[in-house]
C-alpha cells in the first residue's frame, strides 16, 4: 500500500533536454533499489520532465529525498535545468499496484 507520494517537475535548458532524458533513464537503477519506493516513473512532455513516486509512508519518501537519485539531481540541476525542480510532497488518496 502506498500514502505518500512525489511530484518533481523540471524544465530543461534549451538545447539540454536528451541530456535530462538520459539523467532520468540513468537514474532508473537506482529507483529499482530503493525498498520503499513503491512506483516509480519519470515522464516527458516536450522540455518538461516529470518524476512520480510513491512510498508507503513518509519515512521512504524522505529516505528517497535523502537518496542518491535526490542528491544527483540538486548536484547537475545549475547544468541541466531552467530553474530548480519544483518538488512537491503528495498524499496519495488511490492507488492500483501491481499484485
Amino acid at each position: 500500500m502506498v500514502t505518500v507520494g512525489l511530484l518533481a517537475r523540471m524544465e530543461a535548458k534549451p538545447g539540454r533536454e536528451s541530456d535530462v532524458q538520459s539523467f532520468l533513464e540513468g537514474a532508473l537503477p537506482l529507483a529499482q533499489q530503493e525498498a520503499d519506493t513503491t512506483a516509480w516513473f519519470a515522464v516527458r512532455q516536450g522540455s518538461t520532465f516529470y518524476i512520480f513516486d510513491a512510498f508507503p509512508d513518509d519515512s521512504g519518501r524522505q529516505a528517497h529525498l535523502n537518496g542518491p537519485i535526490a542528491a544527483a539531481l540538486m548536484q547537475q540541476a545549475d547544468d541541466l535545468l531552467s530553474q530548480p525542480p519544483d518538488i512537491q510532497q503528495l498524499d496519495v488518496l488511490a492507488a492500483k499496484l501491481p499484485g
